[in-house]
């Protein structure tokens, strides 16, 4: 798992995730990992800068693979790596990187290992989860023993969550990590339409320092934030419930020193 007070480069370091699987598409599937990973990564210093979602289809796997992994410093993907027909991911990323596809032997060796543990059978369909693409390493699974894999830049994870996120934390180490993108949240007893025009301005007047957002959820107050790579804060806070939070905000950003936010919590650490 990252923390916060982990080393990072003053360079940037991109990441793009590739969805994979028709459940997604359909509805049937709600999908519980793109906001994990997105707030992970964040906390890494890793700055996701792109997602797609595509179904079980080898030649829309492959084309968004192709285009995502010239473009960005790493590609992970989750969903189709597990027993079925319709888990074809790794069959793609062989074919994205033309090379041949087999029954590796360390993958082997760790479901043999989880067949005899659980007392399940080894069989065709699992058998399946061991087919790595040649070269890859392996990412492992502490959750339901069949690993995933990492090939150049792409890391191939399941898409159940709980899998998923034990993959992430393999790996996690292991990643190069640049700046860290820290934010500050607001909520104001406004709404988007009354202070639309203020946080315009204030987004202009800081074009390269900060990233300015508001979202709402319903008729109600708005919540703001400000996303940036600063490192002191004003010790005056600005008034989160005045319509002037936000030029007030705008004044001391420069200075804001923003505490990091955990991964899996939110919660700002000392």
């Amino acid at each position: 798992m990252p923390t916060a007070n982990s080393p990072a480069s003053n360079k940037v370091v991109t990441a793009a995730l590739l969805v994979i699987g028709g459940k997604i598409l359909s509805g049937r599937t709600k999908d519980q990992n793109i906001g994990y990973i997105a707030e992970y990564l964040t906390a890494l210093g890793v700055d996701l800068k792109e997602v797609r979602v595509v179904g079980d289809d080898e030649r829309a796997i492959v084309d968004a693979l192709n285009a995502l992994r010239h473009r960005y410093t790493y590609v992970f993907t989750t969903g189709g790596i597990g027993p079925t027909h319709s888990d074809i991911t790794a069959d793609c990323v062989a074919r994205a990187f033309g090379v041949p596809i087999d029954p590796d032997p360390r993958a082997l060796a760790i479901l043999h290992e989880w067949v005899k543990t659980t007392g399940a059978e080894m069989n065709e369909a699992r058998l399946r989860m061991t087919r790595i693409p040649k070269g890859a390493d392996l990412i492992l699974n502490k959750v339901s023993g069949a690993p995933g894999f990492w090939i150049d830049n792409v890391l191939v994870m399941a898409g159940v969550p709980s899998i998923m996120q034990a993959m992430l934390d393999e790996v996690a180490a292991k990643l190069k990590t640049g700046v860290r993108i820290l934010s500050e949240t607001v909520r104001a007893d406004a709404r988007e339409g009354d202070i639309g025009m203020q946080l315009g301005e204030i987004a202009k007047a800081n074009p390269r320092s900060a990233a300015i957002r508001s979202s709402s959820r319903g008729p109600g107050p708005i919540r703001m934030w400000c996303c940036a790579p600063a490192m002191h804060r004003s010790s005056r806070r600005p008034n989160a419930r005045s319509r002037t939070c936000w030029s007030e905000c705008g004044e001391h950003n420069r200075m804001a020193k923003l505490r990091p936010l955990t991964a899996k919590t939110g919660v700002r650490v000392p």
